[in-house]
């Protein structure tokens, strides 16, 4: 019984815990992923430039992949910081539809077999969803008053 107990005391400080940096240690990892993804671009180290280049053929690569890359790399510097979490949020949610393209698009490069067998490339595509999600999240703390979403 006394094992029992220490351990359900043990699970609440561990699920407070992670309720209190939580949602700033997802925004920090969010932030991370859209500043390294997004620097590869201008870069010209992205694996992702070939198939941005077949998506959106419509626009010049020499100039739409450089700018594709510091937006993401600017959802990224908004994420750092809470008072500017809103507009990395606009800028993501504007963005992200696009990364969905190639599944329309590029079905053959995205998929094994329609559709649900995914090549590494769609899944990369997929991957996005926990980045939507992650994304609502750290969106539902913007308005929050409290504090305990910051590391102090």
């Amino acid at each position: 019984m006394k094992l029992t107990a220490t351990l359900r005391q043990l699970d609440k400080w561990n699920a407070a815990l992670m309720h209190k940096f939580g949602f700033v240690l997802l925004r920090y990892a969010l932030a991370v992923i859209f500043i390294w993804f997004g620097i590869l671009k201008p870069l010209g180290l992205s694996p992702a430039t070939a198939l941005v280049e077949k998506t959106v053929f419509w626009f010049s690569p020499a100039w739409f992949i450089p700018v594709l890359g510091w937006w993401e790399v600017a959802i990224g510097f908004f994420l750092l910081f809470r008072p500017t979490v809103s507009i990395a949020l606009l800028l993501l949610f504007l963005q992200i539809p696009g990364t969905f393209l190639p599944l329309l698009l590029l079905p053959d490069a995205t998929f094994t077999q329609v559709p649900f067998g995914l090549t590494l490339d769609g899944q990369y595509i997929v991957k996005n969803l926990i980045l939507i999600a992650a994304a609502i999240a750290v969106g539902g703390t913007v308005n929050s008053k409290d504090t305990s979403e910051e590391i102090h």
